[in-house]
């Protein structure tokens, strides 16, 4: 089982090379970052990976995909085709999660421990790094949203109310505006960073829900030798300290 991570060495390929890749792995993540979620070529990537999993998906081709953040904003301006965000002042916040009423029956949620969920709903969690966010009023009234995803959960900051978590009703499809990674994988004292025993958690939790929807997809690579070769191992994490935007980053060429 192997995931792909749209990162900026996978933005200037050709459609085919796409389609190679997307036969090959079994899910994507479309993570959190700063780009033009529009016109950029980062857009173009995650349009032709979105458009091959509704086609999979469609014809009996489990093919997951998740959204975190700037992914969570990307996947809701390929379904509204349009830019509906609104700014939140949230750059630096943790918060709890307003579950919806489907939320504990959803397939994302409903086989979280009681107790997680609670933590969730309850303690400030969740960190949040993002000033743009898809506010419930916009999400309500935009057609194509509305039908295609399923909110799970919101969060209020002043005045604007935003979808924080949602899924998709016919595919498996995932958003959160929200970092589960960084709880267990950004070590700095910051705003919004938590590393409580629950928010650890609650990211495992998260983590091991969608690497288990990932294992439902049958797409493989060609050979142990191909696989081998796209594995993240083979490029070195660059610690950039405690004061960067990012703990480590990868380079790629």
């Amino acid at each position: 089982m192997l995931l792909g991570y749209l990162a900026t060495n996978k933005i200037n390929l050709k459609e085919e090379e796409y389609q190679h890749i997307f036969d090959s792995i079994n899910g994507l993540l479309l993570p959190g970052g700063d780009v033009d979620i529009e016109k950029s070529q980062f857009t173009r990537a995650a349009r032709i990976f979105y458009n091959l999993a509704l086609k999979a998906n469609d014809a009996g081709d489990y093919f997951p995909i998740w959204g975190t953040c700037q992914g969570f904003q990307q996947l809701s301006v390929l379904t509204a085709n349009k830019n509906l965000l609104t700014l939140t002042d949230t750059k630096a916040v943790a918060l709890p999660l307003t579950f919806t009423p489907v939320a504990r029956s959803s397939r994302l949620f409903r086989n979280f421990p009681k107790d997680v969920m609670q933590s969730l709903s309850q303690e400030n969690i969740t960190p949040n790094f993002h000033q743009w966010s898809v506010s419930t009023a916009n999400f309500t009234k935009n057609d194509a949203l509305r039908t295609f995803y399923r909110v799970l959960s919101t969060n209020t900051v002043g005045k604007i109310q935003f979808v924080s978590t949602m899924e998709a009703y016919r595919y498996p499809f995932y958003a959160v505006q929200w970092h589960p990674e960084k709880t267990q994988y950004e070590w700095k004292n910051k705003a919004g960073m938590v590393h409580s025993t629950s928010a650890v958690r609650a990211s495992f939790y998260t983590a091991s829900f969608f690497v288990s929807e990932a294992m439902k997809s049958r797409h493989s690579f060609s050979s142990s030798v191909e696989e081998a070769s796209a594995l993240i191992y083979n490029n070195t994490a660059v610690y950039k300290g405690s004061d960067a935007i990012f703990v480590q980053n990868y380079y790629f060429d």
